[in-house]
């Protein structure tokens, strides 16, 4: 590091659990963030602000007026443009070290693959079951550490799959079979803030992950009912008949 990065990053650098050797491991390290919306918006802020070394940015949407009430990460100049765009235009603001990569389209299985396997962790912040799916499929093929996230209405939930881990389940293990009931902010709504903590913890997972201090929820689900401002934490056990995980 230099002289700039032990500065800007001094107030992280203090932490005992994290010190030089956890910034510098950030700063070598690769996340690709599925999905700049809600959870992706302070999730890639977040993570870009702590000194990662390189965003690989997806989503296929461009930026709407209904967007900018929780998707921190967009501008009202940016309606109407790539949401991939959007974000490494604010990214680049923040912290110009980080280098950013965008794929304005959606991912088939091979691209996923691909992306995972030059990730170091993968961010899910996607709104439907057949991409989260998909996303899990290519943790595992590749054994990429997973940290999901969602949010709907006052709820949030966070956990974390990591692959390399013997015990550990995946996304699949938590959810089975998808439902036809729609999961997505725009039939449901959702409050403002609730995204923002959850992706947040998102980052914070991550980064627990990539610079190696602390307990990743790895095996264990976190579920946020901000409406009474409430977390459980439970503990997810891995399916062994799982189609995707199991032996």
């Amino acid at each position: 590091m230099n002289d700039e990065q032990l500065l800007r990053y001094s107030r992280q650098i203090m932490l005992p659990e994290f010190d030089i050797a956890g910034q510098e491991a950030m700063l070598n390290s690769t996340a690709l963030v599925i999905g700049l919306g809600g959870l992706g918006s302070p999730a890639a802020l977040y993570l870009a602000a702590a000194g990662i070394g390189a965003l690989h940015l997806v989503d296929h949407d461009v930026v709407d007026l209904s967007n900018l009430q929780r998707q921190i990460i967009h501008s009202q100049a940016a309606l109407g443009t790539a949401k991939v765009e959007s974000a490494a235009r604010r990214i680049a603001a923040i912290n110009p070290d980080t280098k950013v990569k965008t794929s304005a389209g959606k991912l088939d299985a091979e691209e996923l693959a691909a992306a995972a396997t030059n990730a170091d962790v993968v961010l899910d912040g996607t709104d439907n079951f057949a991409t989260r799916y998909a996303v899990n499929a290519a943790c595992v093929a590749t054994r990429t550490p997973l940290v999901s996230g969602a949010a709907i209405r006052m709820e949030g939930q966070i956990a974390v799959f990591d692959s390399r881990q013997e015990h550990s389940p995946c996304y699949r293990c938590l959810y089975g079979e998808a439902t036809d009931m729609p999961l997505n902010c725009a039939e449901n709504g959702v409050a403002a803030p609730v995204v923002g903590i959850v992706g947040s913890v998102q980052a914070m997972e991550a980064m627990k992950l990539l610079a190696g201090f602390g307990d990743a929820l790895v095996g264990h689900v976190l579920y946020l009912d901000a409406k009474r401002m409430e977390w459980r934490k439970l503990k997810l056990a891995r399916n062994p008949n799982c189609e995707v995980c199991g032996r």
